[in-house]
């Protein structure tokens, strides 16, 4: 083809529709017969039910391919699911001894507010001089 010839597409045979970069057709559209498209985003429980095919023992690779998500992402899933197990698993139960805590904790805490308050209002009665010292009678 020489160039002052305009290309022409073999679908059509019109000139005016070709393009030199790429045909108007390509890539446009979906594909006919594949798997359509999953969502963009997965909620918690499908995140998790690909988990748990991993860790049933599925390969990575076929649930990748299945779900139509990197196997970086899976992966990633699945470490944060077991992350998330482990630290349900260290929880202890709570018992009366952290009742007790978390009473004279908050106890601790309405006095120390009570001390700040008082030596707050001690400064501003005082007015930035210190209070007389008291001469003892004999």
């Amino acid at each position: 083809m020489s160039t002052n010839e305009v290309p022409v597409t073999a679908a059509t045979g019109d000139p005016s529709s070709a393009s030199p970069e790429r045909a108007h057709y390509a890539g446009a559209g979906e594909a006919e017969g594949g798997p359509p498209h999953p969502p963009k985003r997965f909620s918690a429980q499908r995140k998790l039910e690909a988990v748990q095919r991993l860790l049933r023992g599925e390969p990575l690779e076929i649930v990748s391919r299945s779900l139509n998500v990197p196997a970086a992402r899976l992966s990633a899933w699945r470490d944060k699911a077991l992350n998330g197990a482990l630290a349900a698993i260290k929880e202890r139960e709570r018992d009366a001894r952290d009742d007790e805590s978390a009473r004279l904790k908050a106890k601790v805490g309405e006095t120390t507010m009570a001390i700040e308050l008082l030596e707050e209002k001690i400064a501003h009665l005082e007015g930035g001089r210190p209070l007389a010292r008291r001469r003892l009678r004999r």
